[in-house]
């Protein structure tokens, strides 16, 4: 007899033994706690043939942005190809096939079409979710998941999961009040769910609510820390509060501690690592030796294989004053450019030019920073990311703007920045720097 999950979806190829740890790895995902990985791992030892145990890890994996990680996500994608299926999870199998092989946009369709059909399929909405945050389609990241929740009901495994994805998607499109409604009540039902957490800090950095935003990342910390591969990045929302703010030593803190304390290869913390301290860099503070250590560890995460990390990477190399690993990289994004796969739209559209106007800005050639930001500002999100991750694009090309010298742009950018974050002490602090350099 198959075995079905708690919405009756069928499992090909699972036995309850293997059923056991899927579904403890589907749970883990949902909070970012644990280890999924093993857990899927657990599952495929005892039941090889358990297709979606074998699409699970390839997703985790998929969606690492890794060269490497992008290797396991094909061989999970060899090995579930032959298995018997369903038509539901042979779309999954495809899915991954197309992630695997670079073809975001792809996958995004196809799990999009599984959700359709099977809205309360969990896998195929928190894979689609990621893939729409990796593309930076705001649209699909509230809209796939507002499709299903009608499916959904509070009593339902999961539900907070449902909530605070919903909830990401709502405050990407600027839905402010319904999305912190909705991450707040995610997290009353599951504390320890970290995308709901960030959910609602995200709300409050787009909206400058920095004490309401530190209040909200000190209140429980244990809840969304714990056991959590999402902590860095949850982190990194605490430590933009406090740079919003001014506040130096507490941003260095959090550096220093949950953020790179322990320094990590992985690509996803290493891009929270590098543009916290790149903010820092532009209001010109002193970060000692940090770039150095961040800068070592970032060819591991290999160039060229999603341009949003290129970009990053590029800022640890200006910051730590390496050329040849800089050099390096924007070889590895021409020869991206090149290839088949959606990362060669990424990098051409966004990546590439953003990496080289990095690299301009720490050259101390704030004019062509200025020449290569502005025309790729209104489509960065091509590139993936969240509207406050790609804040640092706007950050740059002001900053940019006022050491060039540009009256009339930065009088314009910094009322534009004003409009936007009214209650922000840094677009006082633009606005001020700016009509400072009107006077001179």
């Amino acid at each position: 007899m198959a075995v079905k999950d708690a919405f009756g979806l069928t499992l090909s190829g699972a036995t309850e033994a293997g059923f056991a740890p899927y579904a403890q790895a589907v749970r883990e995902l949902q909070c970012f706690i644990g280890d999924p990985v093993a857990s899927a791992d657990r599952a495929i030892a005892q039941d090889p043939d358990f297709v979606m145990a074998h699409v699970f890890k390839g997703y985790l994996f998929g969606l690492a942005t890794e060269r490497e990680a992008s290797l396991v996500a094909k061989a999970c994608y060899e090995a579930a190809l032959p298995l018997a299926a369903t038509p539901r999870e042979q779309a999954h199998v495809a899915a991954l096939g197309h992630l695997a092989a670079g073809r975001w946009h792809e996958a995004s369709r196809t799990l999009e079409d599984i959700a359709i059909d099977f809205p309360l399929d969990m896998v195929a909405l928190q894979a689609g979710h990621q893939i729409d945050f990796f593309t930076g389609n705001a649209r699909m990241l509230r809209d796939r998941i507002g499709r299903a929740l009608p499916s959904w009901q509070k009593d339902m495994p999961g539900y907070h999961a449902v909530l605070g994805m919903q909830a990401f998607g709502l405050e990407e499109m600027g839905d402010y009040a319904r999305a912190e409604r909705l991450g707040r009540t995610a997290v009353d039902i599951e504390p320890r769910d970290g995308w709901a957490q960030h959910a609602v800090a995200h709300v409050m950095e787009m909206q400058s609510r920095q004490k309401d935003g530190i209040a909200w990342m000190r209140a429980n910390p244990e809840a969304w820390t714990k056991d959590s591969f999402l902590q860095v990045h949850n982190w990194w929302h605490l430590s933009l509060f406090h740079y919003d703010l001014g506040e130096t030593d507490e941003v260095l803190a959090l550096y220093d501690g949950p953020i790179y304390g322990t320094p990590s290869t992985l690509a996803l913390n290493m891009v929270d690592a590098s543009a916290i301290l790149w903010r820092l860099y532009l209001g010109g503070a002193d970060v000692g030796d940090r770039w150095a250590a961040l800068a070592a560890n970032w060819p591991k995460a290999g160039a060229g294989n999603y341009a949003f990390n290129d970009a990053h990477a590029m800022m640890a190399f200006v910051g730590a004053e390496l050329e040849a690993p800089a050099k390096t990289l924007l070889e590895a994004q021409r020869e991206a450019m090149r290839g088949n796969d959606d990362n060669a739209a990424f990098t051409r559209d966004v990546g590439h030019p953003l990496t080289l106007a990095i690299k301009a800005f720490g050259d101390g050639n704030y004019a062509e920073t200025v020449r290569l930001i502005r025309p790729i500002r209104a489509i960065a999100q091509r590139f993936g990311g969240s509207h406050a991750q790609r804040d640092v694009i706007d950050l740059t090309l002001i900053e940019a703007a006022l050491r060039s010298g540009d009256h009339a742009l930065s009088r314009a950018l910094t009322a534009e920045r004003t409009l936007a974050r009214p209650d922000s002490p840094l677009s006082a602090l633009f606005s001020q720097r700016a009509a400072e350099l009107s006077e001179n």
